[in-house]
């Protein structure tokens, strides 16, 4: 089968559907992806990518066109609306003047789902049928992140959703929480199939150096963050952990791995603060992560204390499911529950900082083969609800 994947970020940026694309291919399918030129999370490209250079490339297998798109830069607000427009607009041009036809198109969709028009553009030319993976809901996700409040906003971002709901043939949800939502735009209940996210393949199949990176540990119980340090994160609740664990005179140490809008900011606060219980070892490739996380006691999973969030299940859940290491989290809703019916963890509620301070230290004394037992509890169920090979097979039959 010919499957065209839009999406506005792909390899060498690291997200899901870079895993979907090469097992797509693996599996016996003719794959390409219509992406922009790579700049995400740094805000400017790559090493050897310009607006116009790179157009076309193959890796693994698959078909890589990378349309020109204006950087995230610093991620403003400005500034990330005209790289989204950029890429639509740019994308559109492409499927216009390419006429490459194919059997099915799957979209990509995390922020922003606009990233769905250049597939309904596809499919009014070729009649082409159309999958939409919805991975952040809108306009939900927007008001949180960007706190807008503004009705006339809402009411204008609900139109766009609902027209594209209503020109694609099929919608995958990330979230079993995200099914409410969209049916009340209009959606049928039949046009909506749960597909959850997995974690990398890697963790799955776990290849550990346990020698590599113990340099870079520090002496304590190290529950350590991985992924995207940004808004929907709470770095200020986790900011305030952090003071609180130090006035506890606690040994647990949070150990921040990655990169993000609100990195920086969070590194000043440490600063100004001396606070000598936080540690930002920076962005890592994905291959390493479980080189990484096999020096962690806990895994840290935290969101922000609004609606869209409790909404979400975070990737990295999955993720700590997988590395069979306990999981400290501080959020809501569908992520909570997950954690709490895989007997995989503790949580608290989202942006509680003194009940998450407890937690952790709660953790950090708890004997080891109690943490072990939570670890293979988050394994098995992993195993049984997200595993990597049974979701891809769920989503290749939707085609």
């Amino acid at each position: 089968m010919k499957i065209l994947i839009i999406s506005q970020y792909f390899f060498p940026e690291n997200f899901k559907v870079n895993d979907l694309a090469f097992a797509l291919k693996e599996r016996g399918h003719d794959v390409a992806v219509l992406t922009g030129k790579p700049n995400y999370p740094q805000g400017k490209f790559y090493a050897g990518y310009g607006l116009f250079s790179r157009r076309k490339e193959i890796h693994n297998g698959v078909h890589i066109r990378r349309v020109p798109v204006i950087p995230r830069g610093s991620a403003s607000g400005v500034r990330l609306f005209v790289n989204y427009l950029s890429f639509v607009i740019t994308s559109c041009v492409y499927i216009l003047f390419h006429r490459e036809r194919c059997d099915v198109i799957l979209v990509f969709a995390t922020s922003p789902i606009t990233v769905a028009f250049p597939a309904i553009v596809h499919r009014w030319f070729y009649k082409t049928n159309v999958l939409l993976w919805v991975l952040d809901l809108w306009p939900e996700s927007v008001n949180a992140a960007g706190n807008i409040r503004s009705k006339w906003v809402h009411k204008m971002l609900t139109k766009i959703v609902r027209f594209i709901y209503k020109h694609v043939d099929k919608i995958l949800i990330s979230s079993r929480s995200f099914r409410s939502s969209i049916e009340e735009k209009g959606v049928p209940a039949d046009k909506l199939f749960y597909a959850p996210n997995w974690a990398e393949e890697l963790y799955e199949n776990l290849q550990i150096d346990h020698h590599k990176y113990v340099s870079l540990m520090p002496n304590g119980f190290k529950v350590m963050f991985t992924g995207n340090i940004g808004e929907a994160q709470d770095c200020e609740a986790l900011f305030d952990t952090a003071k609180r664990l130090n006035e506890m005179k606690s040994n647990v140490q949070l150990i921040m791995v990655g990169d993000g809008r609100k990195k920086a900011w969070f590194e000043e606060e440490v600063k100004k603060t001396h606070l000598k219980n936080v540690h930002f070892l920076g962005r890592f490739p994905t291959e390493e992560m479980p080189n990484l996380i096999t020096h962690a006691d806990a895994l840290l999973v935290s969101l922000k204390d609004e609606l869209i969030f409790a909404l979400t299940v975070p990737t990295r859940v999955q993720t700590a499911l997988a590395s069979a290491k306990p999981i400290a989290a501080m959020l809501n809703g569908e992520g909570a529950f997950i954690v709490h019916e895989a007997g995989a963890g503790l949580t608290c509620n989202a942006g509680d900082s003194s009940a998450f301070a407890q937690i952790l230290q709660g953790l950090s004394q708890y004997p080891q083969e109690k943490l072990d037992e939570m670890g293979k509890r988050g394994e098995q169920y992993y195993n049984q609800k997200f595993s990597r090979s049974k979701i891809i097979s769920e989503i290749e039959s939707l085609f």
